[in-house]
């Protein structure tokens, strides 16, 4: 049996629970000042203040000298499965240009791309979320749209979930953006009738995705795509709200998605529906920040008793970012949330996004043992270091297993 204890925690900060925290109970962390944790292959089976722990061998312990312990961050979207950069439209954007051609620019580059440079080149991204404390990290497909080169991607993001200490959560998105050259009614046949019975006779995802909005799928067509991914038996997850009021949150709490993403567009009836049907509110303020728009608007719907997550949102195109403590800095700074409800809505909330809340997501007793000790006094200090991960994240652990 593998043995690790980690000693001398300034503090252990974490929530706590086995799904989504909403509302008030975003903010109750639990903090244990001069802690020990230990690990037994992969696994926390312990947690207690120091004075209570017996004799360690030096072999089998890290010290991390009053250093703060907290979960191993959960990122919930991201597009991090494709080849190519779009430095161009980037500046173009920066200098008040249009979108441009976007997502279809990547698709281009995709499918001229083969399975082992998509995958090189992913894995690069991926280690560098791991170096700045992204222990959990789902990847949607997205960047073929047709047959052969949407299972393409998600055979890479199946390769990289195997070679890769990192957790990976697939999701099928063939529902990103219509192809060129062919009709959306053709297109969304091709999805339901034969790219979903491979995903699902390959068992290439968990969740399907659809990116509704005006000038791709409209709430109608959204609806008919993800009847069609929970007929396939994957859970449900929707870009929703990114660019205009389309009533996408809406449509999520109808189907009983598991999560409605990005949402800067949300209305207050979007909301409502969602708290009652629990749909979780996976909010990206690196794509606002980068594309110099609105953030969600995250007090009001945590104050309404939404359960809020934060991710990425890291794609090629609107966002490249890759940092999960940049979202919480983002979420601290532009979007009116606490530092305790940030590191929730990074961890345990993020978590329930993807179906692991019983699994990651917070540091207690029979959970994965994916943790960050951070070089900071306290972690309220966590979204003040803006932009300094690379100074304070000491260690990063993936089921025990150090990767920093």
């Amino acid at each position: 049996m593998a043995e690790t204890v980690i000693i001398n925690i300034g503090q252990l900060v974490t929530p706590r629970g086995t799904q989504a925290l909403a509302g008030h109970a975003m903010r109750q962390l639990s903090v244990t000042h001069d802690a020990y944790l230990k690990i037994e292959d992969g696994t926390i089976t312990e947690i207690g203040s120091m004075r209570e722990l017996h004799r360690v061998r030096p072999s089998e312990a890290l010290d991390v000298q009053g250093g703060v312990v907290i979960p191993g961050l959960v990122d919930p979207h991201t597009h991090a499965a494709f080849y190519g950069t779009r430095e161009e439209e980037f500046l173009a954007r920066c200098q008040g240009e249009k979108y441009g051609k976007g997502i279809l620019t990547t698709v281009a580059q995709v499918r001229q791309a083969s399975e082992d440079q998509i995958y090189e080149f992913s894995r690069d991204f991926l280690l560098a979320m791991m170096q700045v404390g992204t222990t959990t990290v789902e990847i949607k497909s997205g960047y073929g749209l047709d047959t052969e080169n949407e299972l393409k991607l998600l055979r890479v993001i199946a390769r990289l979930k195997q070679t890769m200490p990192i957790e990976i959560v697939p999701t099928f998105c063939g529902a990103h953006a219509v192809p060129a050259g062919v009709q959306k009614s053709q297109y969304i046949r091709e999805i339901i009738e034969e790219m979903l019975p491979r995903v699902r006779q390959e068992n290439l995802a968990e969740f399907g995705d659809v990116f509704c909005e005006e000038g791709f799928f409209s709430i109608a067509e959204g609806r008919e795509i993800l009847r069609a991914c929970q007929r396939a038996g994957l859970g449900l997850k929707i870009h929703a709200d990114e660019l205009s009021p389309l009533s996408g949150a809406e449509l999520a709490a109808a189907v009983r998605a598991v999560s409605a993403d990005h949402l800067l567009h949300i209305s207050e009836r979007g909301i409502a529906a969602m708290q009652r049907a629990g749909v979780i509110a996976v909010l990206l303020p690196g794509t606002a920040f980068s594309l110099n728009a609105p953030y969600a608007p995250a007090r009001r719907m945590i104050d309404s008793g939404l359960a809020v997550a934060l991710g990425t949102d890291f794609n090629p195109g609107t966002c490249l970012l890759c940092s999960m403590f940049f979202m919480i800095a983002l979420a601290v700074l532009k979007m009116r949330m606490t530092v305790e409800e940030a590191l929730t809505a990074a961890t345990l909330n993020a978590a329930a996004a993807l179906h692991r809340a019983h699994i990651t997501g917070s540091i207690e007793p029979g959970k994965r043992a994916d943790l960050v000790v951070l070089d900071v006094e306290n972690y309220r200090q966590i979204p003040y270091f803006i932009g300094h991960e690379g100074r304070f994240v000491r260690a990063v652990l993936c089921a025990g297993r150090r990767v920093r």
